[in-house]
């Protein structure tokens, strides 16, 4: 059942590669960065450009609200087809 009260805010993430990905779509996933009072093993559901386009390690400001499904966990989430800002490039 989604969070229908919970806003929308700007929230930075990184890029980062999973030292387990048992369960998960991908190599490289999007988490939130330190300091924002989100834990750092949230999962973030936005645009694939992020992990796609970028190298791992690059921080971005999107808009995401914390939501949750049926029987699953938190997560962090952002409309796909929403603009996002690139604060940092990445590693690789």
């Amino acid at each position: 059942m989604a969070k229908l009260n919970e806003p929308y805010q700007l929230v930075k993430v990184e890029s980062y590669r999973p030292e387990k990905i048992t369960g998960l779509h991908g190599k490289i996933h999007i988490r939130p960065c330190v300091g924002q009072g989100f834990t750092e093993n949230l999962h973030v559901e936005c645009s694939k450009k992020l992990s796609w386009e970028y190298p791992v390690g690059a921080k971005f400001r999107i808009r995401a609200k914390l939501t949750d499904r049926e029987g699953g966990g938190e997560f962090l989430y952002s409309y796909f087809g929403w603009k996002f800002e690139v604060l940092s490039k990445g590693k690789e």
